[in-house]
């Protein structure tokens, strides 16, 4: 018989598993939730001194009270902050444990503390020298929950209990770093992913492309995944659709990442789609000028990668084959070509990647081979919302603003709700500035939802956009869909952008 271990996120009690619980023990499992100390009801929230090894401790209990005949399989599913003394106690009974699963959770390291994972990035700063002691973190309010993931799918009435049976999140608990002795690492482990919350399993082997060796381990054999379409509460919205997962899991059944390829390369490392001219490169810092064959200063066009990319991965960025085709490309059609490398190596990064972007700006404006009054800026990927500054105040010199396959609003689980990136609100003041966006027909749901938004928001109030459509692309299409489509999209968008940066002028 599997036996369930349930262990609730933050602010949360036994009671959010209610209806999971029914549905399992329905399906002849065996369920146990886990009380954990300090959250289980706010009248709780006294009890003293309460951390990480507190709830550790909570979830040891539990799985030494289920006995253990020879037929008997614990399942540990940890929600949200829930997975992090759910690993903490599978690393003290490894043998114990038949599977961990994350469900919409973070992945817990040894030395990091569960703060490293809640999704509100302001509260991760405004915590991180905080004393745990004692301290506490209040429940948020009925109308603050999707600060702390997504509530799509949760009914009014589930919504109303949740908040009434919240609990102050003791700050032990979130600052305490997790101690792990290895043990837990040969546990299978199954990723439940909430689609509604903004990730999905394409998401993650695209994060696992990318070369991240935190993430390489998720393509090991024993780790499979499963996806919801759902917010982050899914034993709220879709409690029985969870239920399916957790069985399925249980026998081992779900979807396993591809590993990467080291002999062949990931796909951001493979050539550019059009062969590409010749040109000079030289170096500045951390930015690249690529440049054309021209005696008078030329317009330029400044190219921002998306992220976040890990800080040792390399190459970086600005020697991506898909980039650097394009600087060249539009080094070899008479304009200069701008290539940096940002710092947006985490999500809360985005600031410090837009000042970034703005220096290199200012860097390439103030080269004498630049005519500094005819710049066009070139966003990718989740380097999009850095366009919500140049669409909010468009300076008089920025001709042009270019978008590919873009992330156009934080995602759910993001924690920037507070963030003044937002460029569906900031298109409403870009006026008669162009902009060209180039949507791919096979993008991950939860960033076309964002490029859709933003497309509404433009039309509203009338702004000037085109759409190049890449119906058979993917996002990064230029390095894995190498096809005519493909390349006739590329070229539409460098056309039409240096036509914009050019303005009338000779080439």
């Amino acid at each position: 018989m599997t036996a369930f271990i349930l262990v609730s996120g933050m602010f949360t009690g036994t009671h959010i598993w209610q209806d999971t619980v029914a549905h399992l023990t329905a399906a002849g499992a065996e369920v146990h939730t886990v009380a954990l100390t300090g959250l289980d009801g706010p009248s709780a929230a006294a009890a003293p001194r309460v951390d990480l090894e507190t709830h550790i401790a909570d979830v040891l209990a539990v799985i030494d009270s289920v006995g253990v005949a020879g037929d008997r399989r614990i399942v540990l599913v940890g929600h949200d902050y829930g997975i992090h003394p759910a690993v903490g106690a599978a690393d003290r009974r490894a043998e114990r444990i038949e599977r961990i699963v994350h469900l919409d959770s973070g992945l817990p390291r040894d030395g990091v503390p569960a703060l490293a994972a809640v999704p509100d990035q302001s509260l991760r700063e405004r915590l991180a020298g905080a004393d745990g002691a004692d301290g506490v973190l209040p429940p948020p309010a009925h109308e603050e929950w999707p600060r702390w993931g997504s509530t799509a799918g949760v009914p009014d009435a589930a919504l109303d209990r949740l908040t009434a049976l919240a609990a102050p999140q003791p700050l032990g608990t979130l600052l305490q770093p997790l101690r792990l002795t290895g043990a837990v690492e040969p546990v299978p482990t199954t990723g439940v992913l909430c689609t509604g919350n903004g990730t999905s399993i394409e998401l993650v082997q695209m994060l696992v492309r990318l070369g991240d060796p935190a993430l390489r381990p998720l393509t090991d054999p024993r780790v499979t995944f499963f996806e919801l379409s759902t917010g982050h509460w899914p034993m709220l919205s879709g409690p029985a659709e969870l239920t399916d997962v957790l069985l399925r899991a249980a026998a081992g059944e779900g979807h396993r990442l591809e590993p990467v390829d080291d002999t062949a390369g990931p796909g951001h490392l493979q050539p550019f789609l059009m062969d590409v001219p010749d040109v000079p490169r030289e170096r500045h810092g951390n930015v690249d000028l690529y440049l054309p064959d021209a005696e008078e200063p030329r317009p330029a066009v400044v190219f921002v990668h998306g992220g976040p990319v890990p800080a040792d991965a390399r190459p970086t960025p600005r020697d991506w084959p898909g980039l650097t085709g394009y600087a060249r490309c539009v080094a070899g059609d008479g304009a200069v070509g701008v290539l940096l490398d940002h710092r947006l190596h985490d999500l809360g990064d985005y600031e410090r990647a837009a000042a970034d972007v703005a220096a290199a700006v200012e860097l390439a404006r103030a080269d004498p081979r630049v005519d500094q009054d005819r710049i066009a800026l070139w966003f990718f990927s989740g380097g999009g919302l850095i366009t919500a500054d140049w669409l909010d105040a468009p300076p008089a010199w920025l001709r042009c603003l270019a978008a590919t396959y873009p992330v156009l609003a934080p995602l759910p689980n993001w924690g920037l709700s507070e963030t003044r990136l937002r460029p569906a609100r900031a298109v409403a003041n870009a006026g008669d500035l162009p902009v060209v966006l180039t949507r791919v027909g096979r993008e991950m749901p939860e960033i076309a939802a964002t490029v859709e938004e933003f497309l509404a928001a433009a039309k509203d109030c009338g702004a000037d956009v085109e759409v190049i459509d890449v119906p058979n692309g993917h996002h990064g299409f230029e390095t894995i869909d190498v096809t005519d489509e493909s390349r006739t999209a590329v070229r539409h968008a460098l056309r039409t952008v240096l036509d914009h940066a050019f303005g009338g002028h000779a080439r």
